[in-house]
C-alpha cells in the first residue's frame, strides 16, 4: 500500500508520521512546493524508524508528482491559513486554486486513488477537489468530523474525569461554528451522556467544541496540527485496512437528510472502497433544524466559489 500526503506543513507531517509509526502503508510520500522541505520531514521520520520500530518508508519530494504514482490514498493538506486583512473570499479563491492544482496532479498519476481533503475551508475545498477529480463522491471526502468529535470527547472526558477511550459521539454538519453535536447519540461506556452531566455543562462543552480550532489559534498563534494530522491518518487506516469504521466524514449529499448537492459531515462507513455507506440517523426536529442551518452556511460558501470568475 502507498499513501501520499500533499503538504509537508505541521498537519501533513503529523499525518505522515502517524501513518509511518502505525505501519499503515508500505510507503508514505510527502510532497511540498518548498524546496527540500518535504525531503527533510520525510528523512527525519525515517530516521526514527529504528527507535520506534517501524518499517514504513517515508519519501519526500518537491513538486514531483510522478513519485506519487499508483497511490492508494492521497491526503491533501495544502493551502494557506487565513492571514490578517484577508477576506473569506480571498482565502477561498487562493486555496481552491491550490486544491484544484494538487487534485489534477494527483489524478494524473493515481487515477484510482481515494482522496481525503484537510485543507480549509474544509467543506468547500472538498467540493473543489471532487469536481476537479471527477471521481465518484464515495472516493473524495473531507476530514473534519473526526477532529471535531475528538475535541468533543476530550472535553467530556476532562469534565467527567473518565477515559476518552470510553466516550463515543457523533457530530454532523459543516466544520466550524455551525457543526451539529448530537448529545442524544453521545455515550460514556454505553451510558447516555445526559445521565452523567447536567445540561448547562454539556451546552458549554458543545460551544467549546464549536470553537475548538479558534481556542488553539488564540493560545498558539497558529492552527492545530497533532489532532488534525492524526484524524486524517485514522481515515487512511480505515480505508487501507478495510476496517469498516463508522466516522463522521464530509461528503456530497445526494438526498440523504433531505439535502442534495451540499458537502456536509455525516456518519459513514469507511472501508477499502472509500465511503461504503452513508448512515441516515433519525434526527428530531431541533437536530434537523440545526443541520439545515449548517447546510445553509456551507451552501453560501460553495456559492462564493461557484461565482468566482474562474468558475463562471
Amino acid at each position: 500500500m502507498k499513501v501520499t500526503v500533499v503538504g509537508a506543513g505541521n498537519v501533513g507531517a503529523t499525518c505522515a508520521d502517524v501513518l509511518a509509526y502505525r505501519e499503515i502503508a508500505n510507503e508514505v510520500v510527502l510532497v511540498d512546493i518548498k524546496e527540500g522541505f518535504a525531503e527533510g520531514k520525510a528523512l527525519d521520520i525515517w530516521q526514527k524508524s529504528p527507535i520506534n520500530l517501524y518499517d514504513t518508508r517515508t519519501v519526500g519530494v518537491t513538486n514531483d508528482y510522478s513519485r506519487t504514482a499508483n497511490s492508494d490514498v492521497v491526503v491533501i493538506t495544502s493551502g494557506l491559513p487565513r492571514k490578517p486583512g484577508m477576506t473569506r473570499d480571498d482565502l477561498i479563491s487562493t486555496n481552491a486554486g491550490i486544491v484544484r492544482s494538487v487534485t489534477e496532479n494527483v489524478i494524473k498519476h493515481s487515477p484510482d486513488a481515494i482522496i481525503i481533503v484537510v485543507s480549509n475551508p474544509l467543506d468547500v475545498m472538498t467540493y473543489a477537489a471532487h469536481i476537479t477529480s471527477k471521481l465518484p463522491r464515495t472516493k473524495v471526502m473531507g476530514m473534519a468530523g473526526i477532529l471535531d468529535t475528538a475535541r468533543y470527547r476530550a472535553f467530556l472526558a476532562e469534565e467527567l474525569n473518565v477515559s476518552p477511550k470510553d466516550i463515543q459521539a457523533v457530530l454532523m454538519g459543516g466544520h466550524g461554528d455551525t457543526m451539529v453535536p448530537l448529545p442524544r447519540y453521545t455515550t460514556v461506556g454505553g451510558i447516555p451522556v445526559t445521565e452523567l452531566i447536567d445540561s448547562a455543562k454539556l451546552d458549554a462543552i458543545v460551544d467549546r467544541t464549536k470553537n475548538g480550532g479558534g481556542e488553539l489559534v488564540k493560545l498558539m498563534g497558529t492552527s492545530a496540527w497533532y489532532a488534525p494530522g492524526s484524524a486524517a491518518a485514522q481515515m487512511v487506516e480505515a480505508i487501507v485496512r478495510d476496517q469498516k469504521r463508522v466516522f463522521p466524514v464530509c461528503i456530497k449529499l445526494e438526498g440523504e437528510y433531505g439535502i442534495t448537492g451540499t458537502y456536509l459531515g455525516v456518519p459513514v462507513v469507511l472501508g477499502k472502497n472509500g465511503i461504503e455507506k452513508v448512515i441516515e440517523l433519525q434526527l428530531n426536529e431541533d437536530e434537523m433544524a440545526l443541520l439545515k442551518a449548517s447546510e445553509k452556511a456551507v451552501r453560501e460558501v460553495m456559492d462564493v466559489l461557484d461565482n468566482m470568475p474562474a468558475n463562471a
